[in-house]
């Protein structure tokens, strides 16, 4: 019998690692440039979606404001 897997462990490990808090902030400051630019507003279910993948990467012509759904659907696992 297989052991029990802890997801609350695996989840806390991932997200602390410092790859993963880099690209989070970068994900908030584009979020945080478009609400100050106006493309954006608070509570309007829209995502900040950065075209190369990289949420590091905000220059301007690499980001578009998008729906949740597109930005979050499976076509970029495909």
């Amino acid at each position: 019998m297989a052991t029990k897997r802890d997801y609350k462990e695996e989840y806390s490990e991932y997200h602390s690692k410092s790859d993963q808090k880099k690209n989070r902030a970068g994900r908030n400051k584009a979020r945080r440039t478009a609400l100050a630019k106006g493309k954006v507003k608070k509570g309007d279910k829209k995502d900040v979606h950065h075209k190369d993948g990289n949420p590091r990467n905000n220059k301007a012509g690499n980001t578009a404001v998008v729906s949740r759904k597109k930005n979050r659907g499976s076509y970029r696992f495909a």
